[in-house]
């Protein structure tokens, strides 16, 4: 007890000389612990008690009382002679404690200045361990219990969740901000902080204002302070001699984001607002809940245009009526419109609640010659989009395919003129793969695949093959012009196949050929769409979306990462040549990976060794640093203030020295859900923050 009593009470310069000599007891024989056994009962009279608990000064007199029992002969009862220590010894105790304290010192100055860990000066290096395992995800009680803290358990005997959850740190810090803590700066701070006041951080991204701050400062102090309740502290208060504990919560106030960068906000629309026949489905609704979104300014909203329905019957023929007719009712809102050219199969995805397959011609073209559909090594055809090597193909009833994307997009533009030039329409993300994404098709749920697997390579159709083949011959190995035959199935773990794992073929000479290859026909496919693209909606911001394939983030290969087409090992940097491209035609990012959160909640994720935070931020840095714009989506439905929370933090990066931030955010999706009284006002407060307009102190418990 007098132990913790110590501690809480903390220590003042001139004690540094009394710590160091109890620390030189603490390192003696063993003699010394077998005496203060069998004195115990002798050493507790001799404490002083108020309300219950030692004061400083009882305990000062305790280890004196307690040092000059030792010194005594025992009685009978008592034991024998305390054997007395060497004055060698005990300097030499003192300048091994001296040097372990230098070593400290300049731990701790190391990381306070580049590791950006937020250390009280005098903190020893059992904070230090404690900081270090809070960045791992594990938290760190004042006595020194530690566990997970994903899984909040095992949990100690007595501990209760309120004691845990006032040590954790937060877990949607950026990765920009690892070691900076969002609390207290260390394990027990609170606990072990001077008691002349309260603690308040200085560098947390959720300081207190100053009003509040001024207010804090009275909770915790002299024994005739403030003993009122606070308004955003909840707990109970102690008494320890004359000075007053608070046992204070983690309840932290919002970041401020008034006055920040303004970042428009657009929802998309359901999957299936235009039917088949492109008319619109309940046009009344939709008009009703699109004058509910205008009420709380959100800038616009994004729509699917589906090209299994406006050239859906028959090549060249198109029908946008149901387009015309819905657009119109956005503009007459002043809404703005982002129009996605979906050349993409809906359904049979996670989130796709309508079925919208290919073109009915396409479907006839692929019975004959399946091969313009992507497929994987036992022969299995993907009609989700067609194969990116029939790009250049007349296999199309006399047209390729990029000729097929280029004649719709020339069409939309020509049927919308009045739109793009009004300013309307402020962007068209052009459909590149599967869910419109830049990727191969590489997880395909019809074909069996479950996170975490790792996928399958997507390069055997007849053209894909023939495309490595040629690779291969003018490399001078003909015998490299074939996929990998040991690169597993779609559920296969890294470290199951051969070319995956540690040291496997991917980083073999004929590995790093078939990568490079294979991450060359994606990029080489983005590059003739978008340039096209280009060309049709020449003034037009055009974007393309890259999703964001966590799992095993965390190993050597990135195998996840390399089936679908992103030659992201550790050691390579796998989106630069995309953003270089994505930069030569002056195009937007659109990056689907923001609720980082919510997938390290996923009873799989620690298992898949997925990091989507750090591949959040490689993909976002890559991208800034050949200033390419990058706005974003959610992938995954958020409806509460930990979801838009974690949005904000990436959207507006709270120590990015040039100020960055995302040009736009498209909120997935609307639906009678987000309508919900409470759903819809946490979403109010969220597309004010993303203005940067003020919004009401709030406070919330994590």
């Amino acid at each position: 007890m007098a132990t913790d009593i110590q501690k809480l009470i903390g220590t003042s310069e001139e004690d540094e000389d009394e710590e160091m000599e109890m620390d030189v007891k603490e390192e003696g024989d063993d003699d010394d612990e077998e005496d203060g056994e069998k004195h115990g009962d002798a050493t507790s009279m001799i404490a002083g008690v108020d309300g219950g608990m030692p004061t400083r000064s009882s305990n000062n007199n305790r280890f004196q009382q307690h040092h000059q029992i030792q010194e005594q002969v025992g009685t009978p009862g008592g034991g024998g002679v305390r054997r007395c220590r060497p004055i060698e010894e005990k300097e030499r105790t003192k300048l091994r404690e001296r040097q372990r304290r230098a070593i400290t010192a300049r731990i701790l100055a190391g990381l306070r200045r580049h590791g950006n860990y937020n250390l009280r000066v005098r903190a020893d290096i059992n904070d230090v361990i404690a900081a270090l395992a809070r960045e791992a995800g594990w938290v760190v009680l004042p006595d020194g219990t530690t566990f997970p803290a994903k899984s909040q358990g095992p949990r100690p005997a007595g501990v209760n969740s309120a004691a845990v959850s006032s040590q954790m740190v937060s877990p949607q810090t950026p990765a920009s901000l690892k070691g900076v803590t969002s609390g207290y700066r260390s394990s027990g701070e609170l606990n072990a902080c001077n008691m002349k006041g309260v603690f308040i951080p200085s560098s947390s991204p959720y300081d207190l204002p100053s009003s509040a701050r001024s207010q804090n400062s009275s909770i915790v102090g002299d024994g005739g302070g403030q003993t009122d309740s606070h308004p955003l502290i909840g707990g109970s208060m102690d008494n320890v001699g004359d000075k007053q504990i608070v046992d204070i919560p983690l309840k932290l106030p919002e970041r401020d984001y008034s006055n920040t960068s303004c970042i428009p906000v657009y929802v998309m629309l359901p999957l299936g607002v235009i039917n088949m026949k492109c008319e619109m489905v309940d046009p009344d609704g939709l008009l009703k809940q699109l004058r509910i979104l205008k009420s709380v300014n959100v800038d616009g909203v994004m729509v699917d245009c589906w090209w299994g329905i406006v050239e859906g019957h028959a090549p060249g023929e198109y029908n946008w009526n149901g387009y015309k007719r819905l657009f119109q009712m956005v503009c007459e809102l002043k809404l703005k419109l982002q129009v996605v050219m979906s050349f993409h199969e809906c359904g049979g995805n996670v989130g796709d609640d309508v079925c919208i397959p290919l073109p009915h011609w396409v479907a006839e073209i692929g019975r004959s010659n399946p091969d313009i559909f992507f497929t994987d090594r036992e022969g299995r055809r993907n009609p989700e989009c067609l194969s990116w090597g029939i790009d250049k193909e007349r296999v199309l009833r006399g047209r390729t395919a990029v000729e097929v994307y280029f004649d719709c997009m020339r069409s939309f533009r020509v049927e919308f003129d009045e739109y793009f030039k009004n300013g309307n329409i402020s962007m068209i993300q052009v459909g590149l793969g599967p869910c419109g994404e830049l990727r191969y098709p590489s997880c395909p749920v019809k074909h069996g695949w479950r996170y975490p697997g790792i996928g399958e390579f997507q390069c055997y159709d007849l053209y894909l093959l023939k495309s490595l083949r040629k690779a291969a011959e003018a490399r001078g190995h003909s015998f490299w012009g074939r996929g990998p035959d040991n690169a597993g199935s779609y559920n296969s773990r890294p470290h199951e196949t051969g070319f995956f794992c540690d040291g496997g073929d991917y980083d073999s000479y004929y590995g790093r050929f078939f990568l490079n290859w294979y991450s060359r026909v994606l990029v080489d496919h983005g590059d003739r769409v978008l340039s096209l693209a280009k060309l049709a909606f020449d003034g037009t911001c055009i974007a393309a979306k890259l999703s964001g394939l966590h799992w095993w983030y965390k190993t050597a290969s990135h195998a996840a990462e390399l089936a679908a087409g992103f030659y992201n090992p550790c050691n390579r940097d796998g989106y630069a040549a995309i953003v270089t491209m994505l930069k030569k035609h002056e195009a937007t990012l659109n990056l689907a990976c923001t609720e980082l959160h919510m997938l390290d909640q996923h009873e799989d994720f620690q298992e898949a060794l997925g990091d989507s935070e750090g591949l959040f931020w490689q993909v976002l840095n890559a991208a800034w640093d050949v200033c390419v714009p990058v706005s974003s989506e959610n992938a995954l439905p958020c409806h509460d203030h930990v979801s838009y929370k974690k949005i904000l933090d990436s959207a507006k990066p709270l120590t990015d020295p040039d100020g960055r931030h995302l040009s736009s955010f498209t909120y997935l999706r609307l639906s009678p859900l987000l309508m919900e009284r409470h759903n819809f006002m946490e979403f109010e407060r969220f597309i004010k923050r993303m203005h940067g307009e003020a919004v009401g102190l709030q406070v919330y418990s994590n």
